[in-house]
C-alpha cells in the first residue's frame, strides 16, 4: 500500500514539473522574479480602491485562524480592470509564483508578497508523512516544536528553502499537531545584528523582516528574543 502511494506521489510531482515545461522559458523566468515596481503598482491600486470604497480593502475572505502573513490575500478581481489593467505577471493569478498580500491592514495597509513554492514543499512533506503513517520527529527544539527525521521520509538530503531575505538555507520544523513551518531564526539573527531593535522578550519580532523587503515570513511560527542570550527563539503560546 505504501509503495503504491509513493508511486502516486512521485507521479504528481513529475506532472507538476512537466506542466511548468509547457511555458516559454522567458515567461517562467519573468513569473519568478519579485519585481519591486510591480509590488508598488499593486500598492497604488490598493490605496485608490481603499479611497474610493470608504476604507475597505480589496481582499479575499479568510478564516479567523489564518496565519497573519497569509490572512489578507489581495483579490485582483476587485482591482482589475478599473484600478490596474491586470494582475502582475509574477502573481499567482497570472501564472506566477507569488501571492500578493496586505500587512498592517488596519493602520497602514502595505502590499507584500510570498513565494507559493514554499506551500508546495510543505505539501510534499505532508504527503510523505501521510505515507509514513506518522510524523518521524527527531530533535526537540522547544516545547512542542521539533525537527524531522528526513531519512525515514525517503529524503537523501534535508529539504530547505532559500531565504528571500539573506539567501541562507532555511529548514523546516514541525509542531505536535503535525503542522509544518519554515524556521526563520537565521534570518532574524542576521537582521538583528545590523542594529538595535526595540523589542522585549515576549514580543513577536517577525515584523523586523518586513522593513527592507517586499517579502513576508510566510508559513512561520512567532518568534521572540531569548531572555538571556537575546537571540531569536520560538514564542511559545498556550
Amino acid at each position: 500500500m505504501k509503495k503504491s502511494l509513493l508511486v502516486l506521489l512521485w507521479g504528481l510531482l513529475v506532472m507538476t514539473i512537466l506542466s511548468g515545461c509547457m511555458y516559454p522559458e522567458e515567461k517562467l523566468v519573468e513569473n519568478q522574479i519579485p519585481y519591486e515596481d510591480q509590488v508598488q503598482s499593486v500598492q497604488e491600486a490598493v490605496m485608490k480602491f481603499k479611497e474610493d470604497n470608504g476604507g475597505i480593502l480589496p481582499i479575499k475572505n479568510s478564516e479567523e485562524t489564518t496565519p497573519i502573513y497569509q490572512k489578507y490575500l489581495i483579490d485582483f478581481k476587485k482591482l482589475a480592470p478599473k484600478y490596474m489593467a491586470e494582475p502582475p505577471g509574477n502573481a499567482f493569478e497570472s501564472g506566477g509564483v507569488f501571492q500578493y498580500v496586505i500587512v498592517n491592514a488596519e493602520k497602514d495597509p502595505t502590499v507584500k508578497i510570498f513565494d507559493l513554492r514554499i506551500s508546495e514543499m510543505i505539501s510534499e512533506l505532508k504527503m510523505r508523512i501521510k505515507v509514513q503513517g506518522y510524523p518521524p520527529y527527531k530533535d526537540k527544539l522547544a516545547d512542542g516544536i521539533f525537527t524531522l527525521d528526513y531519512e525515514k521520509l525517503g529524503y537523501e538530503e534535508e529539504p530547505f528553502i532559500v531565504s528571500p531575505y539573506t539567501n541562507k538555507r532555511l529548514p523546516f520544523v514541525i509542531n505536535g499537531q503535525a503542522e509544518i513551518f519554515v524556521d526563520y531564526r537565521k534570518d532574524l539573527a542576521e537582521v538583528l545584528k545590523k542594529g538595535e531593535a526595540d523589542y522585549r522578550t515576549g514580543d513577536d519580532i517577525r515584523d523586523i523582516l518586513l522593513v527592507d523587503s517586499v517579502f513576508v515570513p510566510a508559513y512561520s511560527l512567532p518568534y521572540t528574543l531569548d531572555g538571556e542570550t537575546r537571540e531569536p527563539f520560538f514564542l511559545l503560546t498556550n
